[in-house]
């Protein structure tokens, strides 16, 4: 069976690529089954190897495919034994890298946002402008009143 890394699936998502999600439960982990568009099977796997990516909760790997928009699938429980615990390898270094680097992401997606806020602002007509004078003058206004406001708690 094929693998997609999870790279592979958020782009193969996007391009429309995807046709149906399964969470396929093995022993006592889960694995994501993909069918593309073209009737091709594929397994989520590992990001740097062609092992299956398993999750022992689903609800992480239910998270995963919400956030790549895949919003609809199916699940097989057929093979679930809850018992069957699976070989835990923590990685806390890893996992606070991954965490970092999201965070990056969605960091570079909200200033970029920000940025295309400001342009359309910038290039509104209605937009009115203030001049570096106007707005000197009006920082000195409001540190005068600070200053004043200041001395009479003081006093």
């Amino acid at each position: 069976m094929q693998t997609l890394t999870l790279e592979q699936l958020r782009t193969a998502t996007e391009a429309g690529g995807v046709s149906a999600v399964t969470l396929q439960a093995e022993g006592g982990e889960f694995f994501v089954r993909i069918k593309t568009k073209n009737n091709a099977e594929a397994v989520l796997s590992r990001a740097r190897s062609a092992e299956p990516r398993g999750f022992p909760n689903p609800l992480p790997a239910i998270a995963l495919l919400r956030k790549l928009g895949i919003v609809i699938g199916t699940f097989d429980l057929s093979h679930w034994n809850p018992e069957q615990k699976p070989i835990v390898r923590n990685r806390p270094d890893r996992s606070e890298a991954m965490k970092q680097a999201h965070e990056a992401v969605e960091h570079d997606k909200w200033f970029r946002a920000q940025v295309a806020q400001g342009i359309a602002e910038a290039d509104d007509p209605n937009t009115q402008w203030v001049t570096h004078e106007e707005a000197k003058a009006s920082w000195a206004n409001k540190r005068a009143e600070l200053a004043k406001r200041i001395e009479g708690s003081a006093a």
